[in-house]
C-alpha cells in the first residue's frame, strides 16, 4: 500500500522524505531497505493494514548513526517569536489518539507551545525511533517508547535523564506512579529516562450476554484448555461472531507478545537460565500449535493481518465473542460510545502450568537526548503523565479512557472507579501477579514477561514473527517456523552463553 499522511511533524527533509531505514536481519547482518509509512492521525481508530518492519538492533543503528545524522539536517523543534514548537514521535493506540485531540484546546492554550505529532502503527513507530534516536539529530524532541527500549536507549546514550525536571515539578509527585514502572525506565546508571503514559497487563475479554444466551459460566481464573472449549461454542453465536479474537499480525509487539505469554504458561518460552534456545521445546511447540489452532478453527479471518486495533474494533463491532489483550483495552469497549459497553466480562490471563500469564507493559515518553527544548519536552510529559491529564480525560471523554495503570492514585478516585468497576480490580490485579523475574516454569536469564531484555530481541522476534503469521495464514507450518527461530535464537545466545 501507498504512504498513508497523518500528522506529520513540519521541519526537516530528512523526517519528510522518511529516509531509507537500514534495517537488519539480525544475526546475519544482512540489510534490506523499506520506506515507512505514515500512519493514520485521524480522531478513530485505523482498522488498516500496517506494514511490517524488521527493525535494526541497537548494535546495528548505531553503526550507521553517523550516516544519518549527516544525511538529516536538524529541524525539528524551533522557537520563534517567544512560541515553542515540540515535535512528538507517537504510536497510533487509542489513548494516544485522544491525546492527540486535547492537546492545543488544554496543553497548547495553557503553556503556549505548539506540539505537532507523527502518529505510526506500532512496528513503524519502533522502526521510525530507532532511527531518529540513533541519529541524534534532534528532529523529535519526545517519543513513545515502551519498557524494552528505555533501558537500552538510555544505556546509549540517546535519552535525556529526567531527574532534574522530577525535583524541581513536585506537582508531579513521582511517589505516586506504581513503583514497577519507575523501576523499569530507570537507566543502569540510576537516572530515571521516562514517564509511563500508562501501564497494562494483560487479561481475558468477553461477551456476557452472548456466555450466557449459551448457558456458558466462564471461570474467573481460566485455563486455555476451558478458553478453547469456550471459543468453539461462542463461534457462530451471532451471524458472523467468531469464537475468539487474538494478534496475528507479524512483530515482536504484535502476535509475539500474547504468543510469548502462551508459551510461558505451558512451560515453554525463548530461553532457560543457560541460555539453552527453547523454541523447539516440546511445551513452546505445543503452545505455539494450540493458539495457530484456536486462531485457524475459532479465530478472526485474516487473523495474520491482526493486531491490536484490528481486534478492538471486531470486539467493539460484535464481530468477536471473546479477546485476549491488553488491559489498556477495557477503557474502550466501556467508553460511553462503545456499543458493547456494560456487556463485556474480564477475567485473569488464561493459564495451564503457571499461576498467572499476564504481561507487563508501559507505553512511556522519553525525551531525545539531541532536543533543543528540554524544558518544553517535560512540560508536555508533566501534563500527559500527570494526574490532571487524567481528570481532564475523565470530564472529556468520560472515566472509563483515562490512561490507567500508572499511578496509585487513579485507584484511590471515585469517579475512575464508578466509571470503570467492571474492570479496574481485575486491571490491578493483572498489574501485581505479574512477575518478570520469574513468568514460566523455569528461570529465565532477563526480565522481562512477553519480551527478553537484550538489544537483539527486536529483530529477533520480528524475524520469528514472520513464520508464526505465516503458519496462522496457512502459508507454512508451526514446526518449521519454530525450528528456523532456534536457530536465529541460538544465534543471539551464543553472545551471552557463558
Amino acid at each position: 500500500m501507498g504512504e498513508r499522511r497523518g500528522t506529520m511533524v513540519h521541519g526537516s527533509s530528512c523526517r519528510d522524505v522518511s529516509t531509507m531505514l537500514c534495517l537488519a536481519d539480525a544475526p546475519t547482518g544482512r540489510s534490506v531497505q523499506a520506506r515507512p509509512k505514515a500512519g493514520d492521525g485521524g480522531n478513530t481508530v485505523s482498522g488498516s493494514s500496517r506494514a511490517y518492519f524488521r527493525r535494526c538492533a541497537p548494535g546495528v543503528v548505531l553503526a550507521i548513526a553517523a550516516l544519518l545524522a549527516s544525511a538529516c539536517t536538524g529541524g525539528g523543534s524551533s522557537s520563534a517569536a517567544g512560541q515553542t514548537t515540540l515535535n512528538v514521535l507517537m504510536v497510533n493506540n487509542p489513548q494516544m489518539l485522544d491525546l492527540q485531540r486535547l492537546t492545543a484546546d488544554n496543553f497548547t492554550a495553557r503553556t503556549g507551545i505548539t506540539v505537532h505529532y507523527t502518529v505510526l502503527p506500532e512496528n513503524d513507530l519502533r522502526a521510525r525511533a530507532g532511527q531518529e534516536f540513533a541519529g541524534q539529530a534532534g528532529d523529535y524532541d519526545v517519543a513513545t517508547l515502551s519498557n524494552y527500549e528505555v533501558p537500552f536507549y538510555a544505556k546509549n546514550g540517546w535519552l535525556a535523564p529526567l531527574d532534574d525536571h522530577v525535583k524541581t515539578d513536585p506537582g508531579f509527585d513521582q511517589a505516586d506512579v506504581l513503583k514497577p514502572w519507575t523501576t523499569s525506565l530507570t537507566g543502569q546508571d540510576g537516572k530515571l529516562y521516562g514517564e509511563p503514559f500508562y501501564g497494562e497487563s494483560s487479561f481475558l475479554m468477553y461477551r456476557k450476554d452472548v456466555l450466557a444466551a449459551k448457558g456458558i459460566t466462564m471461570p474467573e481464573r481460566p485455563t486455555w484448555p476451558q478458553v478453547a472449549q469456550v471459543a468453539a461454542q461462542a463461534d457462530g453465536a451471532a451471524t458472523g461472531m467468531k469464537g475468539i479474537c487474538l494478534r496475528g499480525q507479524p512483530g515482536w509487539g504484535e502476535v509475539i507478545s500474547p504468543l510469548t505469554t502462551v508459551w510461558n504458561t505451558f512451560g515453554g518460552g525463548w530461553y532457560d537460565q543457560s541460555w539453552n534456545a527453547l523454541l523447539t521445546s516440546p511445551q513452546t511447540v505445543q503452545a505455539t500449535q494450540f493458539y495457530a489452532d484456536l486462531v485457524r478453527e475459532h479465530g478472526e479471518p485474516g487473523a495474520a493481518q491482526s493486531g491490536f486495533t484490528e481486534c478492538l474494533n471486531a470486539m467493539l463491532q460484535g464481530k468477536v465473542a471473546m479477546w485476549y489483550d491488553a488491559t489498556s483495552a477495557a477503557g474502550y469497549l466501556e467508553g460511553k460510545d462503545s456499543p458493547v459497553a456494560g456487556k463485556i466480562g474480564y477475567v485473569a490471563a488464561p493459564v495451564v502450568h503457571t499461576q498467572s500469564s499476564g504481561w507487563l507493559y508501559t507505553w512511556a515518553w522519553a525525551v531525545q537526548k539531541a532536543s533543543r527544548n528540554s524544558d518544553a519536552a517535560w512540560k508536555f510529559i508533566s501534563w500527559a503523565s500527570g494526574k490532571d491529564y487524567e481528570k481532564l480525560v475523565g470530564g472529556e471523554l468520560g472515566w472509563s479512557k483515562a490512561p490507567a495503570g500508572k499511578r496509585e492514585s487513579t485507584y484511590l478516585n471515585a469517579n475512575y472507579l464508578y466509571a470503570s468497576h467492571a474492570f479496574a480490580e481485575q486491571t490491578q490485579e493483572a498489574i501485581e501477579a505479574a512477575d518478570p523475574r520469574n513468568p514460566g516454569v523455569q528461570p529465565r536469564p532477563t526480565l522481562g514477561i512477553q519480551f527478553v531484555g537484550v538489544p537483539e530481541f527486536a529483530a529477533l522476534g520480528d524475524q520469528v514473527s514472520q513464520g508464526i503469521s505465516a503458519a496462522l495464514a496457512g502459508q507454512g507450518d508451526v514446526a518449521t517456523a519454530l525450528a528456523k527461530g532456534q536457530q536465529l535464537a541460538e544465534q543471539v545466545a551464543a553472545k551471552y552463553r557463558g
